[in-house]
């Protein structure tokens, strides 16, 4: 069994979502043959590209949630069909003891994601996050770790 995580950018600008897709279907081609697990806290952009990257593959979505509240406080009413759909579509879901969303909440996720996998997955720009807890802050305690990390960010991606 391969346990892969996620970290990324949120804020992927519209025509990046393809290429991004792309870039992801094919960094997990190696795992495919192998019981592949994706771990992702289903944010939008990176984290929901690669759950429906990961089912793609026949792999399993395990899903971490930062806050019992996550749902209604985070995601967007026009990311609530893909947000539903994938969880519903999830093998486990994980809810951190936080009762409602914010920084302890979302440390607490990302360590239980990084505590729990063989690699990380990090749709990047290579930008450092300020130690707010963004993507580069992810990628920083994984490789603290020893976690071996794939940066997936194919030529034409940005943010918005």
């Amino acid at each position: 069994m391969t346990r892969i995580g996620i970290t990324g950018h949120s804020n992927l600008s519209a025509d990046s979502v393809p290429i991004v897709q792309k870039a992801l279907a094919d960094a997990l081609t190696p795992y495919t043959d192998s019981d592949l697990v994706g771990l992702s806290c289903l944010a939008r952009g990176a984290d929901q590209l690669f759950a429906e990257a990961v089912l793609d593959a026949g792999g399993a979505l395990e899903v971490v949630l930062p806050s019992v509240d996550y749902r209604e406080a985070k995601v967007k009413p026009e990311n609530l069909e893909q947000f539903d759909g994938l969880l519903m579509r999830s093998a486990l879901v994980r809810y951190m003891p936080h009762r409602t969303a914010g920084r302890a909440a979302y440390e607490a996720a990302n360590e239980t994601v990084l505590g729990t996998i063989d690699r990380l997955f990090a749709v990047w720009d290579g930008q450092p996050s300020g130690g707010k807890g963004g993507t580069g802050d992810a990628v920083e305690a994984a490789r603290t770790r020893g976690v071996p990390v794939d940066v997936v960010w194919p030529v034409g991606a940005r943010r918005d």
